[in-house]
């Protein structure tokens, strides 16, 4: 049971220990065939992680861990890296519920610089989307349907209760839809992370209060329950 105070909000005992519990998993185990596997990301750009109206230190200290394992995965034998994100019209509805961000074609909607940066960023696939889900109206479903043989899926990215969760879940369901018992779908704690609006905060600017640990970890828990293998990092 959830026990709520004002401004606390304490999280039931078995999904504490759930995530504390979780372990490292090295990535040679955790991807036996890195040629059937791909990296997903969701939201890794200026307007999130360095300026912007929705930009927060908690997503910013993604950086260092997300580059770290694009580039472990690369040196690995990881080609495939798909980038699921935020180019939103400037009149986007999802404007009512968040304040306006990563408009198209301004900097708040560009990759990072550090992943940019990385010597293979030129095989990226950059997919824009929307709104918060990587297949309503964009070509990721067609992208999955050309690499019919990818097996496993690497997630990783903001937030963990809001893009990632759509991210990771539309591509669990999506495998139990077509049969496909074999694919798999990993997530790394470290390398998702989700914003915080303590509830003071949130009652001084008449927003709604986002605990962001109760989301993460919450959100987390979920995606295990559905079948996305969640580790603690992927060494």
């Amino acid at each position: 049971m959830v026990t709520l105070q004002r401004g606390l909000i304490i999280l039931p005992p078995p999904v504490i220990q759930w995530f504390e519990e979780l372990e490292p998993q090295p990535l040679i185990e955790a991807v036996p065939d890195p040629a059937g596997a791909a990296v997903f990301s969701a939201d890794m750009v200026v307007g999130f992680c360095k300026s912007g109206s929705l930009a927060s230190e908690r997503i910013g200290n993604l950086v260092e861990p997300v580059v770290e394992l694009f580039r472990r995965a690369h040196a690995y034998g990881v080609r495939r890296f798909v980038l699921l994100q935020d180019t939103h019209h400037p009149q986007a509805p999802e404007f009512q519920a968040f304040p306006p961000h990563c408009v198209r074609g301004t900097e708040e909607a560009a990759t990072i610089p550090e992943l940019m940066d990385l010597p293979f960023s030129r095989d990226f696939v950059i997919i824009e989307k929307n709104s918060l889900h990587p297949a309503l109206s964009t070509g990721f479903d067609r992208w999955l349907e050309l690499h019919a043989g990818l097996h496993t899926a690497i997630v990783v990215g903001n937030c963990t209760d809001l893009c990632v969760y759509q991210l990771a879940l539309h591509l669990r369901l999506r495998a139990n839809a077509l049969n496909q018992d074999h694919f798999r779908v990993i997530i790394p704690a470290n390398a998702v992370d989700t914003y915080d609006v303590p509830a003071e905060a949130a009652e001084a600017s008449g927003a709604l209060a986002h605990p962001g640990d109760f989301f993460h970890q919450v959100f987390l828990y979920h995606l295990a329950l559905n079948g996305v293998e969640v580790v603690q990092e992927l060494l």
